[in-house]
């Protein structure tokens, strides 16, 4: 990938297992701009690429010289948090320029932004942006502990009493989702970042709520125990193809040479929906609703699976 090289110029522990991360031009040019919510892939050794949330702490994501990046190192990382905190000072980064699939949206109507642990993010620029912009907003932000939550103090300081600090130990458990939306004023629109499980959960008692939600989530979608191959069919052509464990329906299809709509990869984007004609599927995004889950008619191809010996799919 052809992209910016930039330079550690700064790295740090910020929390249990977290890196504050700041990059920049060796040079030390302007870098591009990006907007809230936006994130950079970062090319790995391997080739392979990993995206993070660029951090905006000062309104300065119009004419950035430094991108700031936190990273958590994952318990069961495929490689790309290892490197990441694995980077010295001096050592440089391929990243592809700034790109927003979890944007704020304008208006006047009030912002609740929630995260769950390193989702906290992009919800920290949007915070900036709502707060320079005078647009009313709560950032919500949840942990299973203290030490575990990076950038809470500075997050205190800059938001005051727009910012709820949650530590699941100390509350003796998860932060109420049903109880925190359902005390949001109407047209609320809720932004969401952190684990599937507090995503999922999110959005049906939003949209239950009548109220819009946003989310984004990094998670990988990892092979689960049981994963079992299965087949599927294209409708239009009547090809058949076999999905072992471990590998999604996008990838096979596409190294027998289809060309598949797709983004993110992760299923929280929707751009893979695709239309099931014949099985059932077992669904694994964090796009559709529970009714629609149980209707079984939508499949996300990037990264569900089958209930089903074979899916007929309207390809």
């Amino acid at each position: 990938m052809t992209g910016l090289i930039l330079r550690v110029i700064a790295a740090e522990p910020v929390a249990d297992r977290i890196r504050w991360l700041r990059l920049a031009r060796p040079d030390g040019a302007e870098l591009p701009a990006f907007t809230a919510g936006a994130h950079v892939e970062v090319t790995l050794p391997d080739g392979q690429t990993r995206p993070y949330s660029l951090i905006d702490f000062d309104a300065t994501s119009a004419a950035p010289d430094t991108y700031h990046l936190g990273v958590l190192l994952e318990t069961e990382s495929r490689g790309g948090s290892m490197h990441m905190h694995a980077l010295s000072l001096g050592d440089t980064v391929t990243l592809a320029a700034p790109k927003t699939d979890f944007p704020l949206h304008d208006g006047p109507e009030p912002a609740l932004l929630i995260a769950g642990g390193i989702g906290v993010t992009p919800m920290i620029s949007m915070a900036t942006a709502l707060k320079a912009q005078g647009r009313p907003y709560r950032l919500v932000y949840a942990g299973r502990s203290a030490a575990s939550m990076a950038f809470a103090d500075r997050l205190a300081a800059q938001h005051g009493a727009a910012l709820t600090l949650h530590h699941d130990d100390a509350a003796g458990g998860p932060l109420d989702l049903r109880a925190l939306i359902g005390s949001a004023a109407p047209g609320t629109q809720v932004y969401v970042c952190g684990p599937r499980p507090m995503i999922e959960a999110a959005r049906e008692i939003a949209t239950a709520a009548g109220l819009p939600v946003h989310f984004e989530s990094f998670d990988a979608v990892t092979p689960q125990e049981g994963d079992t191959a299965f087949e599927v069919e294209v409708a239009s052509t009547g090809a058949v193809f076999t999905i072992p464990p471990g590998r999604t329906i996008v990838e096979v299809l596409e190294e027998a040479g289809m060309d598949l709509m797709h983004d993110c990869l992760r299923g929280d984007c929707g751009i893979c929906q695709t239309e099931v004609l014949a099985g059932v599927p077992d669904h694994r995004d964090v796009v559709l609703t529970d009714a629609e889950r149980a209707e079984g008619k939508l499949i996300h191809i990037c990264v569900s699976r089958a209930k089903s010996p074979r899916l007929t799919l309207d390809l």
